[in-house]
């Protein structure tokens, strides 16, 4: 009784965060003007920015299941994906729950003799994985802004040192998943970069061109940011950080929230579609995995 009540204080604490953020940033700008971007975007390269974000998220999935057969949970690939729908479904629409990882670890660990703190560290790492790229990303982008050159040695110099920190990090903390870092590496690499051309065509949508190393750093600011368990899915958080963002870089306040917005509003629809999976919940399918196929990953 008293875990219930944990959680649902724990959920209409997001649930204000989230709601008083929004309201602080529309107190802020201009909400027509925001409306009327979105009204009179153009939809039909909102269409690559979907597929895109989609992309994002079959990547993310195959890079987390090299993870779990690190750690001899063998699944296929396409039990694996309808799992990682089902978990971002969780994620959005039911947060007060145990979440779209919490419930990934205990369907695993249900069906693997799997020790349950790997097959935890696992959904933790693929989680540090996205972060470092989102990272490492940020800072490539940085050195295109021109209101940072100043410290584009240093922006320069912290690539290869927050590579080398998180290879450190995975080396002496997950040895047993060492192996996979370098593939790993790159597929969370690919999975920003998905998100990031996604970016790209909802400002194209928006009729904006100019100011993209900005709006694509920002973009990945926001990111970091989201990923703080302080709101729903990070919404308010992301609109925030666009919002002071823009201000400090000189950029369009009511094109920088209205380009948050639509890709969280992306990334609902796509989420969405997890519920087909909550109403059937799909059987769980074991690969065979030889010793030399076990290397490979």
């Amino acid at each position: 009784m008293k875990t219930k009540i944990i959680k649902y204080l724990k959920l209409i604490g997001k649930l204000l965060i989230s709601a008083g953020a929004l309201w602080f940033v529309f107190q802020k700008i201009d909400l027509k003007e925001i409306g009327s971007l979105i009204t009179k975007a153009n939809f039909a390269l909102l269409i690559p920015a979907v597929l895109f974000f989609i992309a994002s998220k079959l990547i993310a999935s195959v890079r987390l299941n090299r993870y779990f057969k690190c750690i001899e949970v063998n699944i296929t690939q396409k039990y694996n994906l309808r799992l990682y729908w089902l978990g971002m479904f969780y994620n959005l629409f039911l947060p007060g729950g145990i979440g779209g990882d919490g419930y990934k670890v205990y369907i695993l660990n249900k069906a693997f003799e799997t020790p349950l703190k790997r097959v935890f560290w696992a959904v933790m790492l693929d989680r540090f994985s996205g972060l470092a790229a989102i990272g490492l990303l940020c800072l490539c982008a940085a050195l295109f802004v021109p209101l940072l050159s100043p410290w584009a040695l240093l922006i320069a110099l912290g690539i290869p040192l927050g590579l080398t920190v998180y290879y450190l990090f995975v080396r002496f903390l997950f040895p047993y998943f060492l192996k996979v870092f370098w593939k790993t590496t790159i597929e969370g690499m690919g999975v920003q970069i998905a998100q990031l051309i996604s970016c790209i065509f909802i400002l194209l949508s928006l009729g904006y061109w100019g100011n993209i190393p900005e709006y694509l750093m920002l973009f990945l600011v926001s990111s970091m940011v989201s990923v703080l368990p302080i709101t729903i899915g990070g919404a308010g958080a992301r609109e925030l950080t666009f919002l002071y963002g823009s201000q400090f870089l000189g950029l369009d306040p009511a094109i920088s929230v209205a380009l948050s917005l639509i890709f969280y509003l992306i990334s609902l629809v796509v989420s969405f579609a997890g519920i087909v999976y909550v109403i059937k919940p799909p059987q769980i399918e074991k690969s065979v995995e030889t010793k030399e196929a076990a290397s490979a990953y």
